[in-house]
């Protein structure tokens, strides 16, 4: 054997594991690309973070992924369509917040623990609420203020009617004993160029979708819902450090994957997930978004998921929160 031969072989050597582990994390899998849904349009953050990770995921599982945005009802629409899917692990369910308390908010023609099963907590962050820097607040407390002052008077805004942004806003107006409008949108996206554009005053919503505008000071953070200050919005207040005791509502992602899916094909589709998300230069796009990559096995996300549920699913009924308030 001569030497470029020899080469050729020992390289041809060197990469047959990395190929076999890549095709060994996709078998089994149906012979067709993998469907993703995520169930908000383009533009918002579970969009944006889906689209971080999706080519190394195809890589990793050797099979294409297909984004299909599905927007709709907080994210209802695209879970329904979801639901409705096989379960033999060629579409998963990439989901936000509202997955937890739709479970409440809304009649859905599902619940969460019997139509699926979790897959992958993928990442959390901080919600905040900011303004358009030509209004004159400076921070929550002055919002307070303004709306006992003047109820009503003030719009802000959310990626839609029941996700963790409006129930944890009418929380907030609960406890603090003022009023302010709701305008729900269909998605993040949508909602992100209006409040760039200043149509309107306030928007409550993950971290994600903001950050570069709060960096270029086009919107102005005045209030987080973690329960101290966090990296993600430097020199904002939390909203428990306003007054509002031990106020906490941390947004979050997590990938679902249809009831009756193998066991295997879940755990090679979180195995696969998880050393995506791990990779320093994924996770370091995904973590300058306004966000924490977990990166869980799938009974973590399940106890995630199923607290959650629980949690704000209290905080609903106790407080009357509708999916029209």
């Amino acid at each position: 054997m001569n030497r470029r031969h020899l080469l050729a072989a020992t390289a041809a050597g060197l990469a047959t594991p990395l190929v076999l582990r890549a095709q060994s994390l996709g078998a089994g899998f149906p012979d067709r690309p993998i469907r993703l849904i995520v169930p908000w349009p383009p533009g918002g953050s579970t969009d944006t973070i889906a689209r971080l990770y999706q080519s190394r995921l195809a890589e990793l599982l050797g099979k294409p992924v297909i984004i299909d945005n599905r927007g709709g009802a907080s994210g209802a629409t695209g879970a329904i369509e979801a639901s409705r899917a096989p379960g033999d692990g060629s579409t998963w369910l990439f989901v936000y917040d509202t997955q937890a308390t739709n479970e409440t908010v809304m009649r859905l023609p599902f619940r969460t623990g019997e139509a699926f099963v979790p897959c992958c907590h993928v990442a959390s962050g901080p919600l905040a609420m900011v303004a358009h820097n030509s209004t004159p607040y400076r921070s929550f407390e002055e919002v307070v203020a303004a709306a006992r002052a003047q109820p009503d008077a003030l719009n802000y805004a959310t990626s839609g009617v029941g996700g963790l942004a409006h129930v944890s806003t009418t929380l907030l107006q609960q406890q603090g004993n003022f009023r302010i409008v709701h305008v729900p949108y269909r998605g993040g996206g949508p909602a992100v160029q209006d409040a760039v554009a200043g149509h309107v005053p306030l928007f409550m919503t993950n971290v994600v979708i903001v950050s570069q505008h709060i960096r270029a000071g086009t919107l102005r953070p005045l209030g987080v819902t973690t329960r101290g200050e966090t990296r993600h919005v430097p020199n904002t207040r939390s909203f428990a450090q306003q007054g509002f005791g031990d106020f906490e509502a941390p947004t979050w992602w997590a990938l679902l994957g249809r009831a009756g899916t193998p066991p295997a094909l879940v755990n090679q589709m979180n195995e696969a997930l998880v050393r995506a998300l791990n990779e320093p230069a994924i996770k370091e796009r995904i973590e300058a978004q306004g966000c924490d990559v977990v990166a869980s096995n799938p009974e973590e996300c399940g106890r995630f998921i199923n607290a959650e549920i629980a949690k704000w699913g209290r905080v609903i009924t106790d407080n009357n929160i509708r999916a029209d308030s």
